[in-house]
């Protein structure tokens, strides 16, 4: 009847409301405080510049000043213009507990030539400034002392560059940089995960970042493109959709294909790649089944769809700062990420400083360290949730007024 139709017409969303899912709420700030705790311990206990910048044997950061270590007299020396880690015997690295063998050294140079002789050891320290000897052997003892043999690197010392990521000095030499490369795939096939994690990050950090900018520029142009190119745009993504789903199932095929057969794969992380890149290519062909069966089925609503992206172009008119939100909450996933990420480095460098034979430093991991890592992990997933269900509410909320009271 009319009444009704009136009384629909008449339909306003409902002005008081309150608070919902309040339970759940307090448990997340619970959770969050959980995680505040975690923070500040690993502020305290960590020193993620180790990891980024490397130490040397006896406890000191390259490139910074450092605090000396008790019973250890070579620890607490200003390295700021020393940025570069050297091993002395680089040629013939040896891993033990997760540890290399070989002393280690910060210095201010990479040896760009080869250098045969403590002689050739002295005159690149003279002229360079770059001291490849232990800290407390002078210069002028390089030829003299009769220990300079244990305290200078083994001869001859081969070229090196510092590698780009962790300023270490990498040998140049074929065998010599074979030999220093299978002693890094050793360490880092015996890893945990927690620490694969951490290389990962670090090693793929450019590559993240630029697919999330990529991901924020096309959504920018996808949103612009409802308000003009409706019906053509409908049709556009439909058939990129339909060719995206195919592509991907076929480029991941593909590279399990490749790296199954690839007899250079031998990292432990590699060969969890391979698996990931199965379980990768079968739920992407189960979800291109479904979605292309869902699209046959529904070819005919389409106008339908056209009809909606014309009611958000039009919402999108009245409301124009909201292609704004997005980039709100990218920046602020974008600085929980970055902070997510500090916390992580941290707790995968905490540990204990603990002086060895000859006044070396070794840091032991503390205990708990792992559990603690995995609470941080689901911090991240419930907290990025979090912060894109805020976005959704906000945007529902907008549109829903919007619509309603238009």
């Amino acid at each position: 009847s009319g009444d009704s139709i009136s009384a629909l017409r008449e339909w306003r969303p409902v002005t008081y409301r309150k608070c919902t899912d309040a339970l759940w709420l307090l448990l997340f700030f619970l959770f969050w405080a959980g995680l505040m705790f975690i923070t500040g311990y690993a502020v305290m206990a960590g020193a993620a510049e180790r990891l980024v910048l490397g130490y040397d044997s006896f406890g000191n950061i390259c490139g910074r000043k450092n605090t000396p270590v008790k019973e250890a007299p070579l620890s607490g020396q200003d390295m700021t213009n020393k940025k570069y880690v050297f091993f002395l015997n680089s040629c013939s690295l040896e891993m033990q507990s997760l540890k290399i063998s070989s002393v280690s050294l910060c210095v201010s140079s990479c040896p760009q030539e080869q250098l045969n002789s403590l002689e050739d050891l002295q005159s690149f320290a003279r002229n360079n400034g770059s001291y490849l000897c232990i800290y407390n052997l002078n210069i002028s003892s390089y030829t003299l002392n009769p220990k300079a043999a244990e305290l200078c690197p083994t001869l001859p010392v081969p070229p090196s560059k510092s590698f780009p990521l962790f300023n270490r000095c990498v040998p140049q030499n074929p065998e010599c940089y074979s030999k220093y490369a299978s002693v890094l795939i050793s360490m880092v096939n015996e890893m945990d995960v927690f620490h694969r994690i951490l290389s990962g990050i670090l090693a793929g950090r450019d590559t993240v970042i630029g697919l999330s900018v990529l991901a924020l520029a096309f959504s920018f142009i996808l949103v612009l493109a409802f308000r003009f190119i409706r019906t053509l745009l409908v049709h556009t993504l439909i058939a990129l959709v339909v060719f995206g789903l195919l592509f991907v199932s076929g480029i991941l095929w593909w590279l399990y294909y490749d790296y199954r057969n690839d007899p250079s794969t031998e990292l432990e992380t590699e060969k969890e790649n391979v698996k990931f890149l199965l379980g990768y290519a079968i739920f992407s062909t189960i979800v291109t089944v479904v979605l292309l069966s869902l699209i046959l089925v529904l070819r005919k609503r389409l106008q339908f769809t056209v009809q909606l992206f014309r009611i958000v172009g039009k919402i999108i008119g009245r409301i124009p700062f909201l292609l704004f939100q997005p980039l709100w909450t990218f920046l602020v996933l974008i600085v929980f990420w970055v902070f997510w990420v500090a916390v992580l480095l941290s707790l995968g460098t905490a540990g204990t400083a603990q002086t060895t034979s000859g006044g070396q430093v070794e840091y032991r991991a503390l205990s708990g360290i792992c559990y603690m890592a995995w609470y941080h992990f689901v911090g991240l997933i419930w907290t990025s949730e979090f912060i894109l269900a805020c976005q959704q509410m906000t945007i529902a909320g907008a549109v829903v007024t919007c619509y309603f009271n238009r």
